[in-house]
C-alpha cells in the first residue's frame, strides 16, 4: 500500500494574530474588495436563481435542468490553465477588469434577450456558458490577489473571510433573486446581476497595484507546463486536487437538480431554498472555529461529507417545504466545512509565483467535478427520478471518501511566501 500523503492546512484558518476573525475587515484596501465582492457574488447568486427557474419555465427536462449549472462551470475545461498562467504573467488588475468586463455584457445581453421574449434553452445555455467563460478566466487572477490586498498575518482569516462573504451573498442572493423574478421574471435578475459588477470594477479601476519582481515571464504553454509539473510533484497539490475531485463529483447533484424538487414551490420558494443553504453556510462557519478545537481536519471534513451525504439522500424524500428548507439549511452547513478548510489550503499551497496557476489546478478539479457531475446526474434523473439519483449520489460521496483515506488532511503550518515587490 503506497504511503500516506499529508496536507497541510493554516491552523490559523479563522483566527489572526490579533485573534478575531474580522481583523482583516479593519485593513482599508481588503474590506473595499470584500463589500465589493459581497455585492457582486449577491448579483451571482440572482443570475443563477433566474437562470435554473428560468429553464424549468422553457422544458422541465431534468438533463436540461442539469445543463443550466453544467454550462457554468463547462468552460473550466477550456480556459481554466491558461487563465492562470496570464494571472502569473500578466498584470492582475488589468486582467480582472477585462473579465469583469466581458461578465456585464454577457449578463446584460441575457437580460435584454430574456425581457424581449427572445431566450430557448439552448440560448439561455449559450449565455450560461459565456458568463462561466468569464469567470473560469477571472477566477485565478481573483484568488491570487487576496494576499496583495492584507497583510501577510492575516492571509489565512482573509480567506476565511471571503468565504464567508460569499455565503452571505449566497443566503441572501437567492431569496432576493427569487422575489424578483416572481415580481418583474428573470429577465430583471440578470440585469440586476450585470449591475452588481460594476463596485468591483471600480474598485480595480482605483486600487494602485503596485509591481512584483516574480511575474512569469516566456510563454504561455510554457507556464501551464511549470505549473502542471508543479502540481505533479508537490504531495500538498495532490492531496487537495484528490480530496476535493473526490468531493465535488459526488456533490454536485443536490444543487444542479435542485430547481426541479423546488419547482412545486414557485420560483420564491426556490429562492429560499438556495437561502437556507447559504444561511447553512453561514451557521457552519460561525462553528467551525469551534470544531477545528476539538477535532482534526480531516475529521472535520469526514463527518461533513457524511451529513452532506444524508442530506442529499434526504432532499429525494422529503416533500414538505419546511423540511426541504431544514434539509438545505443542514446540508450548507456541511457544504462550508468541506470547501473553506479545502479552498485555505488551495491558497497556500504554492509560493507566490506559481499561486495563479495551483489555485487554476485547484479550480479545474473543483468545478471540473461539478459540471461533470451535474451532466451525469441530470442525465440519470432523466431516466430514474430525482430521488433515486438522489440515493446514488449519496452513495458517491461515500465511496469517494472512502477511497481517498490515502491522502489525509493534517492540520500543521503552512508557511506563506509573499511576493517581493520592487520599488
Amino acid at each position: 500500500m503506497a504511503e500516506a500523503v499529508k496536507t497541510s492546512i493554516p491552523s490559523n484558518l479563522t483566527t489572526s494574530t490579533n485573534g478575531s476573525a474580522w481583523a482583516p475587515l479593519r485593513e482599508p484596501l481588503f474590506r473595499s474588495l470584500w463589500i465589493a465582492s459581497l455585492i457582486s457574488y449577491t448579483g451571482t447568486w440572482m443570475q443563477n436563481v433566474g437562470a435554473g427557474w428560468l429553464m424549468t419555465q422553457l422544458t422541465m427536462s431534468p438533463l436540461m435542468v442539469g445543463l443550466v449549472q453544467a454550462a457554468t462551470t463547462l468552460p473550466v475545461f477550456l480556459v481554466i490553465l491558461p487563465a492562470g498562467a496570464l494571472a502569473d504573467m500578466v498584470d492582475r488588475r488589468r486582467l480582472l477588469l477585462i473579465t469583469q468586463g466581458w461578465m456585464v455584457v454577457a449578463a446584460a445581453l441575457l437580460g435584454v434577450f430574456t425581457l424581449l421574449g427572445n431566450v430557448t434553452p439552448w440560448i439561455l445555455l449559450l449565455f450560461t456558458f459565456l458568463l462561466g467563460l468569464g469567470a473560469v478566466m477571472n477566477d485565478p487572477a481573483w484568488q491570487a490577489i487576496t494576499p496583495e490586498v492584507v497583510s501577510p498575518r492575516q492571509h489565512a482569516p482573509a480567506v476565511a473571510l471571503n468565504s464567508v462573504g460569499f455565503n452571505v451573498a449566497r443566503a441572501v442572493g437567492p431569496a432576493l433573486g427569487g422575489i424578483v423574478i416572481a415580481i418583474a421574471g428573470s429577465g430583471v435578475a440578470f440585469l440586476l446581476n450585470a449591475a452588481s459588477f460594476f463596485g468591483v470594477i471600480f474598485f480595480l479601476y482605483s486600487w494602485k497595484r503596485p509591481r512584483f519582481d516574480d511575474v512569469e515571464t516566456g510563454r504561455v504553454t510554457d507556464a501551464i507546463l511549470t505549473g502542471l509539473r508543479y502540481g505533479r510533484d508537490a504531495s500538498v497539490v495532490r492531496c487537495v486536487l484528490i480530496r476535493t475531485g473526490a468531493f465535488s463529483l459526488g456533490a454536485s447533484a443536490l444543487l444542479a437538480l435542485l430547481p426541479i424538487v423546488a419547482h412545486p414551490h414557485g420560483a420564491t420558494g426556490y429562492g429560499l431554498l438556495l437561502g437556507s443553504f447559504g444561511l447553512g453556510a453561514l451557521a457552519g462557519a460561525a462553528v467551525l472555529p469551534r470544531l477545528r478545537s476539538t477535532l482534526s481536519v480531516d475529521g472535520v471534513v469526514t463527518i461533513a461529507i457524511l451529513v452532506f451525504a444524508a442530506m442529499t439522500f434526504a432532499a429525494g424524500r422529503v416533500q414538505t417545504f419546511g423540511w426541504l428548507e431544514l434539509v438545505l439549511f443542514t446540508s450548507g452547513t456541511a457544504w462550508i466545512g468541506i470547501l473553506a478548510l479545502l479552498n485555505v489550503a488551495a491558497q497556500t499551497m504554492s509560493p507566490s509565483f506559481l499561486r495563479a496557476r495551483a489555485l487554476s489546478l485547484y479550480l479545474l478539479v473543483l468545478q471540473g467535478g461539478m459540471a461533470i457531475g451535474s451532466a451525469l446526474w441530470g442525465a440519470l434523473a432523466s431516466r430514474v427520478g430525482i430521488p433515486i439519483t438522489f440515493l446514488c449520489s449519496a452513495i458517491a460521496l461515500v465511496v469517494g471518501l472512502v477511497s481517498v483515506r490515502r491522502y489525509p488532511l493534517t492540520s500543521q503550518e503552512l508557511q506563506y511566501a509573499p511576493s517581493v515587490v520592487r520599488d
